[in-house]
């Protein structure tokens, strides 16, 4: 069965990033991998970004990703946290750049409202969503590695699919097009 596009979810850090990957098939979506990429906080704030960049260049080269979708950092009150949040998500954008990989960037509302249906959701609301969107196991994964996925997923839902199917606006959307997919639990 032949992966017709590959999306690499990248939620950016300065100290954990995580990341999952999805086989876009079409009509629905498989779980390739989700994780972690843990950085020290002894390390000078360079010597982080530059292992970021080299881990996006990683998993780039392992998976060969196709997209890559990466969370928008949030206004925030703190100015220097924004402004390393912000170099961290430039250095894992600059990974896919140099692999010549298209850059989709997503609100967190955005991804929130995609997989819950409310902008306003949890981050545990939004893991607990993706058992329902595709196959996983039940385990618990790092948030930071759940939210990569949502990520990922979003772009699925609001990028046209590669074999010219029908795109998504979200998890109600989904539903109404693939009542087949709803478990009925009793």
């Amino acid at each position: 069965m032949a992966t017709d596009r590959i999306i690499l979810g990248i939620d950016p850090g300065t100290l954990v990033m995580g990341y999952g990957l999805i086989a876009d098939k079409g009509k629905k979506i498989e779980l390739i991998t989700l994780d972690i990429f843990r950085l020290k906080t002894k390390d000078a704030q360079p010597l982080r970004l530059k292992i970021i960049f080299e881990s996006v260049l990683g998993l780039i080269d392992r998976y060969h990703p196709d997209e890559l979708a990466i969370e928008a950092p949030f206004y925030g009150k703190n100015v220097q946290s924004m402004l390393k949040l912000g170099r961290a998500q430039g250095v894992a954008m600059a990974a896919a750049l140099y692999r010549d990989i298209p850059i989709f960037e997503y609100s967190p509302r955005s991804i929130k409202q995609s997989i819950t249906g409310k902008g306003n959701a949890s981050k545990e609301q939004v893991a607990g969503m993706l058992p329902n969107l595709l196959v996983m196991d039940k385990m618990v994964h790092p948030i930071d590695a759940t939210d990569a996925l949502a990520v990922a997923i979003c772009h699925y839902f609001q990028a046209k699919p590669a074999d010219g199917g029908k795109s998504y606006s979200g998890w109600k959307n989904f539903l109404e097009q693939n009542p087949q997919r709803v478990l009925n639990k009793k």
